[in-house]
């Protein structure tokens, strides 16, 4: 299983953590998503915090087009024109089913992690993270065992 941390605008936060999303798009950025891999969300604007996680489900991978033609087979997936606008022109794209969505009761703010993380700098757009990256080692770790301990969610650990 893959982490990796997504940069994404409140409104399509939102729309995740609601249920209202089913599906993100991303474009293609030199590396897959596969099912079971885990997504954190940095939420960008003015927002600026980690703000939750979902579980990918299916992805499905191919030119905008093509993602594009095969998300319109599949009914309520909470992706609209918007959506399309931002990988159109991309030579590559994914569509990434959103499993699991969960929202962190405490979001952790841009500003705490650079004072935990000096370096911290959130992505354009999406990056990978190892096992022994410190985002993971401080500041996951610490929100998912929080939940582990009140019995407010199960999680695996990466």
């Amino acid at each position: 299983m893959a982490i990796y941390l997504f940069s994404i605008k409140p409104v399509y936060a939102y729309r995740i953590f609601t249920g209202v999303k089913k599906y993100e798009l991303r474009r293609y950025m030199g590396f897959e998503v596969r099912r079971g891999d885990r997504i954190i969300l940095y939420v960008s604007g003015r927002v600026k915090s980690l703000m939750g996680e979902f579980t990918a489900g299916k992805v499905i991978t191919g030119t905008p087009e093509e993602v594009w033609k095969r998300l319109s087979k599949i009914l309520d997936t909470g992706v609209g024109e918007g959506d399309f606008k931002y990988i159109k022109g991309s030579r590559q794209a994914m569509a990434i089913e959103v499993l699991n969505p969960i929202v962190y009761p405490t979001p952790v703010e841009l500003e705490t992690l650079r004072r935990i993380l000096p370096d911290f700098n959130p992505p354009l757009s999406m990056r990978q993270l190892d096992e022994d990256d410190p985002l993971i080692k401080l500041v996951i770790r610490r929100i998912r065992e929080r939940f582990e301990k009140s019995g407010e969610l199960a999680f695996t650990n990466p």
